[in-house]
């Protein structure tokens, strides 16, 4: 079946360009997975006290409204939330669209002893820091922006071949690696002393022989 461009329009819903709010729930009651990308609204003229009020009302009452948006062409879910003195729309997505987690081979009856919590708190620990969002940087965008700013210098002309570089391995964590890693060691070392034990037991044995 093959649709064409007569049956998109029959669907098409208008983008109306207004913030169609739905109801109003809790914002702990929603899982963060559902948030998707946020834009900040602003008021329009002789719309300034409506939208305060909505402000400080959303900031009391610890609600976000839930809406549908439309944008170019698509329908969206959004939340409308307070952030400081700004109302900000987040895009979200429908339920249908994320992956049901059934479906995925997540470790359930795992057993975890409180030694191997401790050495995981301990590590997150040593790795925890102040939360600073300018310390995280887009290096591609950052690249790219910095390679067509030398074509523009060339004015046009290509640029040589770039030689590649060594790079000093970025200071990252491998979580689950080290967490693997420290396992190992510690079943490592709860096994010597009872082979030490073993040995020393066969050795009494031999001489009471």
């Amino acid at each position: 079946m093959v649709l064409k461009d007569e049956d998109f329009k029959r669907v098409d819903i208008e983008a109306t360009q207004t913030v169609d709010i739905l109801e109003f729930v809790e914002l702990e009651e929603i899982d963060p997975i559902f948030f998707d990308r946020p834009y900040y609204l602003e008021p329009e003229k002789r719309g300034e006290k409506a939208y305060a009020v909505l402000r400080d009302a959303l900031k009391e009452s610890g609600k976000v409204g839930i809406a549908k948006v439309v944008i170019k062409t698509r329908q969206h879910l959004a939340s409308v939330k307070p952030n400081g003195n700004t109302l900000v729309l987040e895009l979200m997505h429908f339920a249908e669209e994320l992956v049901d987690t059934n479906g995925l081979k997540i470790p359930k009856d795992v057993q975890v002893s409180a030694k191997e919590l401790q050495m995981a708190e301990q590590l997150i620990g040593r790795m925890s820091g102040k939360w600073d969002a300018k310390k995280y940087t887009d290096d591609y965008t950052h690249a790219l922006l910095d390679l067509i700013e030398k074509k523009v210098e060339a004015g046009g002309k290509e640029l040589p071949e770039a030689v590649p570089t060594k790079r000093t391995p970025a200071k990252v964590i491998d979580l689950v690696s080290v967490l693997q890693e420290s396992l190992a060691q510690t079943q490592k070392g709860a096994r010597k002393p009872a082979r030490r034990a073993e040995g020393k037991r066969r050795a009494a044995l031999k001489k009471a022989a």
